[in-house]
Parts: C-alpha cells; sequence; structure tokens
C-alpha cells in the first residue's frame, strides 16, 4: 500500500496537484447535465416525455460532438479548443435553464440541448490525454503511465457519483435550475482554467507532427469502443433496474443511495489498479475484468430487497473501473499518438451513447416486466463485453522514439 501511495504521488507531481483539482471540477458538470436537464424540464413543462427528448439530445449532442471535438484538439492543441468548447457549453447550459425557465416550446429546448451536449469541452478525456502524455515526455515506465490512468479513471467515477448527487440536492433545497447554473459557473472558470494551464502546451508538439497525416487505427480499436458502448449499457440498465425496484418497494428516494455505493466502490477499485503487478498484461486484465463483470451481474436477477441490492451493487463495483481503466489503457497502447484525444473521447462518448439508449429501453422493459428484465440488459451486455475480450488481442503500437532531453517529473509546477 505505501508504495501505490508513493506511485500515486509521482502522478500527482508530473503536472501539479492543481491540475487534478481543476480537471475533477471542470468535468463535474458533464454529470450534472443530464440528470439536471431531466429534472428541470420535467418540472417547468410537466412533461416526462417533453423531459426525456431533451435529455435524449443532450446525450446525441455529447456522443457525436466528444469524438470531433478530441480530433480538433489532435490536430492544434488542447488549448484553444477546451478554451471555446467550455465557454460554449457553459453559455448553452445557462441558455437551457432560462429557456426552460420561460416555458419555450419542446424542440428548441431540445435543440439548445444538443449544443449543450455537443459543446461539452472533454475534460476528462483531455486531461487523461495530457496527463499520458506528460509521463511518456518523462519517460516514466508502464507503472506510471497505467497509475495515470486508474487516476483519471477514479476522478471520472467520483463525478459520476457526486454529480448527480449535487443536482438532487440542489433541486431538494431549492430548484433544478440551481445545480445546472452552478455547473455553467464551473464550465466557465475551471474549464478556462483547464484549458489555460501550462501543461496544456505539452501535448501539442506530438499533436503537430503528423497533422497534416490522417493515420488508420488498428481493428482491435472498434472492439475496445463497442465494450465501452456496452459498459455504458450497463450503467443505463442497472439504473433502470435500481430505479425500478426501489420504486416497487416503496423506497424510490434510496435509488440514487444504491448506484452512489456502486460508483464509491467502483472509484476504490480503481485506484487500487495501480497495485497490479506490471506482470499481468492487460490484455489479460481486460478478460478478467469482463468475466467479473458477467459473474457478479448475475445476481441482479435476483435481488428482492432492498439490503440485497445494496450487496449485489456494491460487489459489482468492483468490476466496473477496472474495466473502463482497462480499456483506456489498451487505446492508448494502440492508437497513433496524433489520434489519442479523438480516440479517448470516443470511449467516454461511447459511456454516454450506451447508457442512454440502454436507458430508454430498459426502463421501458422494467415497466412491462420489472427490475429483472432491465437487469438482464446488463447481463447480457457483460456477456457482450466478455465475448470481445477473449476474441481480442490488441497489439501495442511501436515505441515512439524517447527524446533527446525529457524534462525531469513535477517540472511543469506553475497553476
Amino acid at each position: 500500500m505505501p508504495g501505490t501511495f508513493r506511485t500515486y504521488g509521482k502522478v500527482i507531481a508530473l503536472t501539479s496537484p492543481v491540475l487534478p483539482v481543476v480537471s475533477f471540477l471542470g468535468r463535474l458538470p458533464t454529470a450534472m447535465c443530464q440528470l439536471g436537464s431531466l429534472l428541470l424540464v420535467a418540472e417547468t413543462s410537466g412533461s416526462l416525455a417533453t423531459a426525456g427528448l431533451v435529455g435524449g439530445a443532450l446525450a446525441a449532442g455529447q456522443t457525436a460532438g466528444g469524438p470531433l471535438l478530441g480530433r480538433v484538439a489532435d490536430r492544434h492543441g488542447q488549448r484553444t479548443v477546451v478554451l471555446v468548447a467550455a465557454l460554449v457549453n457553459a453559455v448553452a447550459v445557462a441558455a437551457l435553464v432560462f429557456a426552460a425557465l420561460d416555458h419555450v416550446g419542446t424542440l428548441p429546448l431540445a435543440l439548445i440541448g444538443a449544443l449543450a451536449g455537443a459543446s461539452v469541452p472533454q475534460v476528462g478525456p483531455m486531461a487523461r490525454t495530457r496527463s499520458v502524455a506528460i509521463a511518456r515526455r518523462n519517460g516514466a515506465d508502464e507503472r506510471i503511465v497505467g497509475a495515470v490512468l486508474s487516476f483519471e479513471g477514479t476522478l471520472d467515477e467520483v463525478s459520476f457519483v457526486l454529480g448527480p448527487a449535487l443536482v438532487g440536492l440542489a433541486a431538494a433545497l431549492a430548484h433544478p435550475a440551481a445545480a445546472l447554473l452552478v455547473a455553467a459557473g464551473l464550465l466557465a472558470v475551471c474549464g478556462t482554467w483547464f484549458a489555460l494551464h501550462p501543461t496544456a502546451s505539452r501535448v501539442r508538439p506530438a499533436s503537430r507532427q503528423a497533422s497534416s497525416v490522417r493515420t488508420s487505427l488498428p481493428r482491435a480499436v472498434y472492439a475496445l469502443r463497442t465494450a465501452m458502448v456496452l459498459q455504458g449499457a450497463m450503467f443505463g440498465a442497472s439504473q433502470a433496474g435500481i430505479t425500478a425496484l426501489t420504486g416497487r418497494l416503496g423506497q424510490p428516494e434510496q435509488a440514487g443511495l444504491v448506484y452512489a455505493a456502486m460508483g464509491v466502490m467502483s472509484a476504490a477499485a480503481g485506484l487500487a489498479m495501480a497495485a497490479v503487478p506490471a506482470r499481468i498484461t492487460l490484455t489479460a486484465r481486460w478478460r478478467a475484468a469482463t468475466a467479473a463483470l458477467v459473474v457478479l451481474s448475475v445476481p441482479l436477477l435476483f435481488v428482492r430487497s432492498l439490503w440485497a441490492l445494496y450487496a449485489v451493487v456494491v460487489v459489482l463495483g468492483v468490476a466496473y473501473a477496472p474495466h473502463l481503466i482497462t480499456i483506456f489503457g489498451l487505446t492508448e497502447r494502440i492508437v497513433p499518438e496524433n489520434r489519442l484525444a479523438e480516440s479517448m473521447a470516443f470511449l467516454t462518448s461511447g459511456i454516454v451513447g450506451g447508457q442512454a439508449l440502454a436507458l430508454a429501453l430498459s426502463g421501458r422493459l422494467a415497466e412491462g416486466s420489472g427490475a429483472p428484465a432491465a437487469f438482464a440488459v446488463a447481463v447480457g451486455a457483460a456477456t457482450l463485453c466478455t465475448v470481445l475480450a477473449w476474441s481480442t488481442s490488441p497489439a501495442p503500437k511501436a515505441p515512439a522514439p524517447r527524446p533527446a532531453a525529457a524534462t525531469p517529473p513535477g517540472s511543469v509546477r506553475s497553476a
């Protein structure tokens, strides 16, 4: 354990302690806006159908826009791309709030929602790409690079637990609009700060080397992207099943807490990934994680009480973050450097798209056949992940030549 703490200390020293804080606050609005928009539009319009349409437009915008922003960042560097996206996103989220409060029509709300989704600045994928690039340029070994991915994955997990909780708290104490206005403020301040942080310039030279050449991707990349969509489907189906079961048990207020408990355990498992011995390859980790997803998700089909639900989802959370982190790690290993931000954004967008589609499908199944039908979608997605993992063998890219004079770790200290 002390060795793991020292490893994470080296990870934080690569960029300075300020950057993880700023990047965490900058990615928090992404976790707040999906639920926040649903609650806001449902309350102001009185229509769950309208709320679902706006939420779907937001998810579709993010699914389509994320990879495009990543591609532009690969070609031109992160600073300008993230800065413009963060400011546009802040304005779009604020506009969604005021439009909803003004009771505008469904179509304008959906269009604003799509813009709010498409302009998400992708702070999570950009931070992951930036930190990995800095680690590589400093000559870090694979253990440090793996710890970088574990750390970033944990920040994602915590944000997706804390974000909806903040929205729920704001809705209970004031109004869903308050949560979205806070999100817009975080986007404007922390998104700008992240864009202008000195580390942003550290990924530019690598992006420019092949900016005029569109390097092809290995076929294994598409298997990894599909696996991430399926992981998102597990999230959406689990959320629908948890909501349906807690509602049937007469305790709907427990749904958020159950989902948060799963997220907390997943975050803890993500941090523990830095302690996995280097001799265990990423492919082996991927296959083990998918097998765990299947074994640990099957008990969801037989849960009938609240405490059993808590126990099953907390144990299931142990497999979530290792699967996500390993896919990010495999992607970093096999994609060309000049397409890394795009590829990382594709993975994050895949989670969003898979979650939205599965939530819509499994929500309908849960209404007609109960929570087990929704949980069956999660088990099916886990099974398909396993098939992908055992039928794919991602080959690492050729190592890039090490720079003649690497910058010592911890040299980027300004914030």
